[in-house]
């Protein structure tokens, strides 16, 4: 036999732990258990506690203004009464940081538009007014120092300097029947914040801007704004398009639906620190009624998280100039009616029985340059003008290369081509040609000696009432 016996204790191995008494190793378990419970309890009050913080912190941001039911005067009954009608107003106040942008005493409302959201909150249509619009205003009460307004036909966006937020309220649901449920407003500095907050809005540009007034200065192309850029870009009006308020609403229409779109990303749903800074800059940005609650804001955005961007549409008012009051617009009857109408019966693209456009190109899908090839003196602004009420974009207005042009003719790409039929359908008399190298989306109507003018809009027309939904490419039609 060897020195080792089968009955000598054997060495413990460096591996292998001594036997604990059963006592003891019962204690060391029940104390690692409580020290586990402990730490994950630890954690979920850690994240508990950080998301109350956060919830207070961002309830804290919010500004609120009590809309009394005296300021709203007889209001339109609720028909859809699950959707929501939020009016969403844009602030132009120039004092505090805002002053650099001028000096104008007072406030007014660059944008005025109307979202509304499905009671199954699957699908949004946020309706644009023009802020020329002349319209009905109503009598509203001096009130928070404002003088109040007495009823007579001006511009909408006077009721919001004459009688603030409640008054603009009233005017609204006075001009439409659609009852609304909230306000928000949303000022310069927060409109920037926010436009920082998510890293930057993609828009594309079809030439440079240089606009001094709005702080511009850009290059054309394709290109992401942050907050400074993209404010002056959406208050842009006079040095790009056609210069008119109509044209800035299509550009604010078009950035806000881009917006959209970079915030129901996954860039920023899935990156806890931006959304909660774009969360907490807009709620530091925004000005509410004290029913829009933060309880009410989660409870909405946590029903609609999944809306797909697609299913927010835009339109603004059926307008034309106003041959009363040059310089300003009036709203189409009846299709401004049968819209609002719409929106009050919940009766959205969906099942409005209005196509959304498979066989036909809606005319807020296409951008016309417009040229003039005859000798007759502003005709290609009074053609542009008609065409920009019936809901084209207006790219540009000019005179053609060369002078009389025997026909009118629409020059298109294979990238316009799906245009044509809906723009020759609006003219009495047109040609098309294609020219196959080019790119652009874009249509040139040019004037020819042989122009008749457009065909008599229908009453029952319902292509003005199209917008674009927050698919839209920025950079369509460039």
């Amino acid at each position: 036999m060897s020195n080792g016996s089968m009955d000598a204790p054997a060495e413990p191995s460096a591996q292998t732990a001594p036997a604990q008494p059963p006592a003891r190793a019962g204690r060391r378990r029940r104390r690692w258990l409580r020290w586990t419970v402990a730490g994950g309890t630890a954690v979920v009050v850690a994240v508990a506690g950080t998301a109350a913080a956060a919830y207070v912190k961002l309830n804290g941001n919010v500004k609120r203004v009590e809309v009394g039911a005296e300021e709203l005067g007889a209001r339109p009954a609720k028909i859809a009464t699950k959707a929501m009608n939020v009016l969403v107003v844009g602030s132009d106040q120039r004092n505090g940081k805002n002053a650099k942008y001028g000096r104008e005493v007072g406030e007014r409302t660059d944008t005025i538009m109307l979202a509304h959201i499905s009671p199954k909150r699957d699908n949004a249509m946020v309706i644009s007014f023009p802020r020329d619009s002349m319209v009905q205003l109503p009598d509203c009460k001096a009130t928070g120092g404002l003088q109040g307004q007495r009823a007579h036909i001006g511009m909408i966006n006077e009721s919001f300097n004459f009688g603030g937020i409640g008054c603009t309220w009233k005017t609204v649901e006075s001009l439409t029947g659609i009852r609304i449920d909230h306000f928000v407003k949303v000022d310069f500095t927060g409109f920037k914040s926010m436009v920082d907050a998510v890293g930057g809005v993609e828009v594309c540009l079809p030439e440079p801007i240089r606009d001094v007034k709005a702080l511009l200065n850009l290059p054309a192309g394709r290109q992401v704004l942050m907050g400074e850029q993209a404010l002056g870009y959406v208050r842009v009006r006079y040095s790009l398009g056609d210069g008119s308020d109509i044209g800035r609403i299509q550009r604010q229409q078009m950035f806000v639906a881009s917006m959209i779109k970079k915030v129901m990303s996954g860039d920023t749903l899935t990156d806890p620190t931006r959304l909660f800074g774009f969360l907490d800059a807009a709620t530091k940005s925004v000005t509410t009624d004290s029913g829009l609650t933060t309880g009410v804001m989660k409870d909405l955005a946590t029903s609609a998280k999944g809306m797909a961007a697609g299913q927010i549409h835009f339109v603004t008012t059926p307008w034309r100039y106003s041959a009363t009051h040059p310089g300003r617009v009036e709203w189409v009857q009846p299709q401004s009616r049968t819209l609002f109408q719409m929106v009050a019966r919940d009766r959205t693209f969906a099942g409005s029985g209005i196509k959304g456009g498979q066989t036909k190109v809606s005319r807020s899908k296409i951008q016309v340059e417009v040229r003039n090839g005859t000798n007759r003196s502003g005709l290609g602004s009074q053609v542009a003008v008609q065409l920009e009420e019936r809901g084209y974009h207006i790219y540009k207005i000019g005179d053609a290369p060369r002078k009389p042009y025997p026909k009118t003719t629409i020059t298109y790409s294979p990238n316009g081509e799906p245009g044509v039929p809906t723009l020759s359908r609006d003219l009495l008399a047109s040609t098309g040609r294609a020219v196959p190298r080019a790119t652009t989306s874009r249509l040139i109507l040019t004037i020819g000696d042989d122009w008749k003018g457009l065909k008599p809009l229908r009453t029952n027309d319902t292509d003005s009432l199209k917008g674009f939904d927050a698919t839209h490419d920025s950079c369509a039609g460039a």
